[in-house]
């Protein structure tokens, strides 16, 4: 399956193109021109595409998406709306006017009902309007919101679901491995996910 993985070169994303290629498919990694690309996979195929302004052209002949991409919590809300929130969005469109049929969020805990007093309320919002909209969708989807982030590789030791601690971590190597279940398994297809390791 070729699947298009928007933030290829960020932390997760790089795990994340890695997994799907250990998994036989053909990850098409999402870039800037600026974007640095040494570190990802050889042989991975790259698209040039910067999601604050995505051309049509950009999930040509892919079957499913990946949205691994985030401003992270620290940019200027400007910022954090044009990559998490239309950006996010943008792609979406573009996947429902061309032959993608699966889409699959990385999201946030706390997406779902975002405190307007939190330390990372615009964020959590821009990621909550993302996710609301691809939820509208025809698409195939899945959204899987872990806790707070480390840079540890698979555990394999995850938590999904109600019983997940929101002041737990999540080893990025595990948010990996579920994204790329949540793009291959079918069963993942409609499923919201909250996620932690343990």
């Amino acid at each position: 399956m070729k699947i298009l993985v928007a933030g290829a070169t960020g932390n997760t994303g790089l795990r994340l193109t890695q997994e799907l290629k250990d998994r036989g498919h053909d990850p098409v990694a999402l870039v800037r021109e600026s974007s640095d690309t040494s570190a990802l996979p050889d042989g991975v195929e790259t698209r040039l595409g910067d999601l604050a302004d995505l051309d049509q052209g950009v999930t040509h002949g892919c079957e499913a998406v990946v949205f691994a991409a985030g401003s992270g919590g620290d940019t200027s809300e400007e910022m954090t709306d044009k990559i998490d929130r239309d950006g996010a969005i943008r792609l979406i469109e573009l996947c429902e006017q061309s032959d993608v049929r699966r889409f699959v969020m990385l999201s946030s805990v706390g997406a779902d009902d975002p405190d307007p007093e939190g330390e990372l309320a615009h964020y959590l919002k821009a990621k909550h309007d993302a996710d609301e909209r691809l939820k509208q969708s025809p698409l195939d989807y899945a959204i899987l919101r872990p806790v707070s982030l480390t840079d540890d590789g698979p555990t394999g030791e995850v938590v999904l679901g109600d019983e997940v601690d929101p002041q737990a971590k999540a080893a990025r190597g595990d948010v990996a491995v579920l994204l790329a279940d949540a793009t291959l398994q079918d069963e993942w297809t409609g499923r919201i996910a909250l996620m932690q390791s343990t």
